[in-house]
């Protein structure tokens, strides 16, 4: 396809438009989040391939969801500059992880130190969390919910009222105090239990309403927000949202969805019933290094997501449309979300690259185990596909569009 290093760069042009309900979702993971850095890098230079080196992510998604980690990327992605344009490009996600996580995530060291970790398990979170947040509010300011260049979604838990929040560019028009700072955000949604300190903060709006949020990790409701997404979406369309008219509610067929994990250590089989059947509290918040618990259920939520929306496409015979880059073959220190070692983050780096290389995978609706599809396609390869179909929707969307028209020179 010829390269159009000229094309304009307005935000996306609304799915009434084009074909296609675009979606982009990232897994939370801790440090691990260096995996969909580096893809999301791939995907972003694939589309500057076609359209030019000021692409970003964000010009061609409808709504970019994440959780934990991957609340901060996408944040990073979609928050605007001076110039109204990403704070962020995909390139630049990894070293700020590569620089930042030794000091969010400082270790002990010497002999002492796996005491020094269980007591500060059992006595409190691992990590204060301070040069998080100072981080976080450094690199987002005050920049808004409603400010993002494309809508996102990122979900939280509110421990007070026991259920998910979730921060949607589209709610923020229904109920404007939840048009928070997008660092409150994504604050809220990355206090992982056991890791960093459960975050208050309260938003007011312009009116004088003032709401409290008490949240825990996005991860305890969604580690995988893909369905987050797509429910935010039929919502808007149940509500004859301008944006997305004519398209049905059920009409998967029309979404094209992109899932990145932030791997898992299924392969490792590191749990079994007969040793868990023994542990008390302590073990199941710290084991040989890890937090069972917090494993169980953050990738309960990621595989249900991922079976459920497996079954959908297939069923509507969409799965072309629907896909998911996961690395299952975790072991050791990778499979951490907190050792930020030099050396375990590089590793990381190497892993997502070798993710790329690896054939798509796909759920068995049947077994809910990942299988190899059979046409032996590589991720790499499935990711080049989809940036052409992104590029194409996108510039669809212009050529229709009255507001906007692709210009070149």
């Amino acid at each position: 396809m010829e390269k159009n290093p000229s094309i304009s760069v307005p935000q996306i042009q609304p799915p009434t438009y084009g074909n296609l309900i675009t979606i982009l979702s990232i897994d939370g993971g801790g440090i691990r989040g260096i995996i969909p850095a580096t893809i999301l890098e791939f995907l972003e230079s694939q589309l500057q391939e076609l359209d030019g080196e000021q692409a970003r992510l964000a010009d061609y998604f409808d709504v970019i969801a994440g959780t934990s980690t991957g609340g901060l990327v996408t944040a990073m992605l979609t928050a605007p500059d001076d110039n109204n344009r990403p704070l962020f490009a995909a390139k630049d996600i990894k070293p700020f992880y590569l620089e930042n996580c030794p000091k969010i995530f400082p270790q002990e060291r010497g002999p002492f130190s796996s005491i020094a970790k269980l007591f500060k398990t059992v006595a409190g979170p691992k990590y204060d969390g301070t040069y998080l947040h100072k981080l976080i509010k450094e690199k987002l300011g005050s920049k808004r919910l409603s400010q993002t260049l494309t809508s996102i979604a990122i979900p939280t838990f509110d421990i007070k009222q026991l259920q998910p929040t979730i921060f949607s560019s589209y709610e923020v028009s229904n109920d404007p105090t939840m048009n928070a700072q997008l660092s409150d955000i994504c604050i809220g949604t990355s206090a992982a239990p056991t890791y960093l300190p459960t975050y208050y903060f309260k938003n007011e709006d312009k009116e004088g309403n003032v709401r409290e949020f008490n949240l825990t990790d996005g991860g305890v409701a969604a580690n995988n927000p893909t369905l987050v997404a797509i429910g935010e979406i039929t919502k808007q369309i149940f509500k004859k949202n301008q944006d997305f008219f004519p398209i049905k509610p059920m009409d998967y067929g029309r979404f094209l969805v992109i899932s990145i994990g932030t791997g898992a250590a299924k392969i490792e089989q590191k749990y079994t019933a007969n040793k868990a059947a023994k542990w008390g509290a302590v073990n199941w918040l710290l084991h040989n290094g890890s937090t069972p618990l917090v494993d169980v259920f953050t990738q309960a939520s990621a595989d249900m997501v991922d079976l459920h929306l497996g079954v959908i496409f297939q069923a509507l015979h969409s799965e072309d449309n629907y896909l998911r880059i996961q690395e299952d073959s975790l072991t050791g220190n990778v499979s951490s979300v907190d050792i930020a070692t030099p050396t375990n983050l590089n590793n990381l780096v190497k892993v997502g690259e070798e993710l790329l290389k690896k054939p798509l995978s796909r759920v068995n609706p049947e077994t809910g185990l990942t299988e190899l599809v059979k046409n032996g396609v590589t991720n790499a390869e499935a990711l080049k596909k989809f940036a052409e179909l992104l590029s194409k929707e996108r510039k669809l969307r212009e050529q229709r569009s009255p507001h906007n028209k692709v210009t070149n020179n």
